[in-house]
């Protein structure tokens, strides 16, 4: 129940900070940190929830191979696939963050 919570706080938050950024007037000079700040703050906060994700990740894999050694080559494939979907939503945030950037030419 935790869980559901934060992500649904968090998802709360980028919308809200997305629609601050998009909302912003490209004359205005206020407006301007706006959009900086709901870039730096959407790629800040999926860098962390990414980095988070990945010790858990590598945590239970370490965990994993130390229990049964056996399998360590499927628990290590899994990990670095795992690993790459994890890096991907970082990249996605990279790309929205670059988007509300380039939305604004004046930033």
């Amino acid at each position: 129940m935790r869980k559901l919570l934060m992500i649904a706080l968090n998802t709360v938050a980028l919308l809200g900070m997305a629609g601050m950024a998009f909302a912003a007037e490209p004359l205005n000079s206020d407006s301007l940190g706006l959009t900086c700040l709901a870039a730096a703050l959407g790629i800040g906060i999926a860098a962390c929830g990414c980095g988070i994700g990945m010790g858990v990740g590598l945590r239970g894999a370490t965990e994993g191979i130390a229990r049964n050694p056996e399998v360590s080559g499927k628990i290590t494939g899994t990990m670095i696939l795992a690993f790459a979907f994890i890096e991907s939503l970082a990249i996605y945030a990279l790309v929205i963050s670059f988007i509300l950037l380039y939305a604004n030419p004046y930033a």
